[in-house]
């Protein structure tokens, strides 16, 4: 595996966009400021807008400013960091043809040797023509060095347009070289379902359908559609959330463990789970799905618009915004347990978290007056915000006789550790060592939209209502329902 001190260019097309401002280039300052990027990197910003690398260096101090992690902004860390920034405009071929030159140039100035991280910073729809923009200007293979390519979600829209997008990347790039990236993987607390499995004795013989009861997975938002309503149409709940971050968390609950922490041995497993998965067929979605929008309603005290009110959005849309599923992962570990999932906007409040229920004990000796305050015990990973993980037992009043009442104990992220790097410090670093455990492969991809697009199938025959719930609440009572058919309860956050 490549080490990140060898040197290297990076190439964020759309360099200048929001997701360069706000995330990229704070996530590489970061990098720079703890030393542990290459003792070489070059930055190449390309986009269709004219500039000067120095309006670019410029432009990019300001949002590092405003948007790192760390405060305030060390100005010799940015200077030193920021020499090595270049602009280059790709308004066509013209400009890919300079492009390549600056690469050239770089190789030779600062010893690069080739070495190439393109990363597509752009709206969707331009990911195929600058893949095939790259290939055809032989951007990619130099005689030395090595070349890969990070690619944003959505994958595609559906089996089919993922299927084409890896087709085109594939035509330029091998699969190895491709990384595809879930910012949601790049977090440390998700990091840690890996380590707290199958690190510590004690967890795994208590991690299967013998003494589980049900899984959980709430992924939780308050805010809105915000700015991004154009894209928020067109995918709703299900492809936001649901079939990448969403599937994601349940493959690395139910995987078995790998071999090794090696890529391709950890994403085997993954990729083991979503083809396990039992498929929610289009006239299955009215037993096993949920799909509302959110309507007018309070959050925190404020008057907040409903979905169709919001700007950018048709006042007849059909698009949901909360999505709840019941799932099943048809193997010898989970045979029978459901995978309860859900995801919303304007929900009570922003959270992601696992919840692993536990069977009840076989016999309840203590009577059951005594055990009235009894709760299933439970597992809680929490993901974010309040990063940490808790457990819930029953333990004895210190009274006169029995009584039973349900504690926590909790381990807590911040009073444990010093602040936490942020997901794309952790993805961005691993791209550039070539270190893949964290990013999605195709197969993953495939298996992820051939469960994914039965549901939408079905959904848009009719075979699912809309309903609407209040922003501020946890979503609609038909998910409510959903859960209650089988005698249980969602838990609240």
């Amino acid at each position: 595996m490549d080490g990140a001190a060898i040197p290297a260019t990076l190439v964020i097309f759309g360099g200048s966009g929001d997701l360069a401002r706000r995330k990229l280039v704070p996530a590489l300052y970061n990098l720079a400021r703890a030393r542990l990027l290459p003792a070489t990197l070059a930055v190449v910003g390309a986009a269709r807008a004219e500039l000067t690398d120095d309006a670019f260096r410029a432009e990019l101090h300001d949002a590092v400013a405003r948007y790192s992690r760390t405060q305030p902004l060390d100005e010799d860390v940015w200077r030193s960091f920021a020499a090595h920034m270049h602009w280059v405009s790709t308004p066509g071929d013209d400009g890919y043809a300079a492009l390549g030159r600056t690469l050239d140039r770089l190789d030779l100035e600062l010893g690069t040797k080739g070495n190439r991280l393109f990363y597509l910073a752009t709206p969707p729809g331009a990911y195929v023509p600058i893949v095939r923009a790259i290939g055809r200007h032989a951007l990619a293979r130099t005689t030395e060095g090595w070349s890969r390519i990070v690619v944003e979600k959505p994958f595609g829209r559906d089996l089919a347009s993922a299927r084409s997008l890896s087709e085109a990347l594939s035509d330029v790039f091998r699969e190895d070289e491709i990384f595809r990236i879930d910012h949601y993987l790049g977090k440390e607390t998700v990091q840690n379902i890996l380590v707290f499995r199958f690190a510590n004795g004690i967890f795994e013989p208590l991690w299967n359908r013998r003494y589980v009861d049900h899984v959980q997975i709430t992924v939780a938002e308050s805010l809105g559609v915000e700015e991004r309503a154009g894209y928020y149409e067109q995918a709703g709940a299900i492809r936001d959330v649901v079939q990448n971050h969403l599937l994601q968390l349940l493959a690395l609950v139910a995987m078995e463990p790998p071999a090794s922490f090696e890529p391709d041995a950890v994403r085997d497993e993954k990729v083991k789970v979503l083809r396990a998965l039992r498929p929610i067929r289009a006239g299955e979605v009215a037993e096993r799905t949920v799909r509302a929008q959110y309507g007018a309603g309070y959050l925190e005290g404020a008057r907040v618009r409903g979905y169709r009110q919001d700007d950018g959005v048709s006042p007849t849309s059909e698009t949901e915004t909360y999505v709840a599923l019941k799932c099943f992962v048809d193997n010898w570990r989970w045979e029978g347990t459901p995978f309860y999932l859900r995801t919303g906007k304007r929900l009570p409040k922003r959270t992601t978290e696992i919840a692993i229920q536990y069977r009840g004990a076989p016999h309840q000796m203590f009577g059951r007056e005594a055990a009235a305050g009894l709760e299933p015990n439970t597992l809680v990973l929490r993901l974010q915000p309040d990063e940490g993980i808790s457990l819930k037992f029953g333990a004895k009043v210190p009274v006169q006789g029995v009584r039973i009442r349900a504690v926590n104990m909790d381990f807590m992220y911040g009073t444990s550790f010093a602040g936490a790097p942020d997901s794309y410090e952790t993805l961005v670093l691993d791209a550039l060592r070539g270190d893949a455990t964290l990013f999605t492969r195709r197969d993953e991809v495939d298996e992820q939209w051939a469960f994914v697009d039965p549901i939408v199938r079905g959904w848009a025959a009719g075979n699912a209502t809309l309903p609407l719930y209040d922003a501020g609440t946890w979503g609609p009572t038909e998910a409510d329902v959903l859960v209650a058919r089988d005698g249980r309860a969602w838990r609240k956050p």
